[in-house]
This record gives structure tokens, C-alpha cells and sequence, in this order.
């Protein structure tokens, strides 16, 4: 059964690990790479990632890409949103800590935060217009 907007603007906005999906190409399928994002309900979701990364020039060159989250208890559930870019931006060490505290915690954040400051250099925040939104609860059937 889909969800309703609300329903999947309300899981989306939980903190999933989303996979990403971006044209590779003619002669390719689709990079899909597991990535943290963050999002609230009504807004883009956000992803942070190198500058140069083979994620970041796909999603740049075909200006748009897929997220797709999921769950397997109390019931299946999925969400996927795609779009197109709506803008591209230099990650700033706010956003890093927002992404971080999402998904880890205490020592764990503060750990991942020193180890991705020291070496995971600038990154660049990709923002998703949401376009497309497909969902299901397998569980309400």
C-alpha cells in the first residue's frame, strides 16, 4: 500500500542509510552507493560528499539522482525520492556536524568527527528537488 506524504516525508526524514542512485553512462547501470543524508518533511534532502568523488561529478554532470530508503521490521517499508539538483554547494564543519550527530552518537560522533576533519578534506552539500516519490508498507497489505 503507498503512503501517504506525510507518511513518507516522516520516514524519510528518520535516519535511514539511504542508497544513492546517478546515471553512469551509456554503457553502465546506475552508480548506487550507500550514503548518509539528512532531511526534514517539506524540505530537500542533502547529501555531503567529496568534491571529486565519482558520486559528486555523476550527480553534477547529469544533474539529477535517487534516494532510495528502507526498513525490514515491524513491517516493509521503502521511500524512494528522486529529482534534480536544486543546488550545489561547499559543505560547511555545521553541516558535517549535523550529518554526524543524525547517525552516531557521544564518543562515536566525536571520534567520526576528528577522523573526518583530518582526512576527508572539503566537502560540497548536493541538494535533491524533489520531484518523484514512489512508496510502500508491505506489512498493510
Amino acid at each position: 500500500m503507498a503512503l501517504s506524504q506525510e507518511e513518507r516525508e516522516q520516514f524519510l526524514a528518520e535516519p535511514h542509510i539511504a542508497a544513492l542512485s546517478v546515471a553512469a553512462g551509456d554503457n553502465h547501470g546506475p552508480l548506487t552507493v550507500p550514503i548518509w543524508y539528512q532531511y526534514s518533511p517539506g524540505g530537500e534532502p542533502w547529501i555531503l560528499t567529496g568534491p571529486a568523488s565519482h558520486k559528486a561529478r555523476l550527480i553534477e554532470a547529469t544533474g539529477f539522482f535517487t534516494l532510495m530508503v528502507q526498513r525490514a521490521e515491524p513491517t516493509v517499508r521503502y521511500v524512494t525520492v528522486d529529482g534534480a539538483v536544486s543546488r550545489i554547494e561547499p559543505g560547511t564543519d555545521a553541516q558535517l556536524e549535523e550529518m554526524t550527530r543524525r547517525y552516531l552518537s557521544g564518543a562515536a560522533a566525536d571520534n567520526y568527527l576528528e577522523f573526518a576533519r583530518r582526512e576527508l578534506g572539503a566537502q560540497v552539500a548536493i541538494r535533491l528537488q524533489p520531484q518523484r516519490w514512489y512508496s510502500a508498507d508491505l506489512g498493510a497489505l
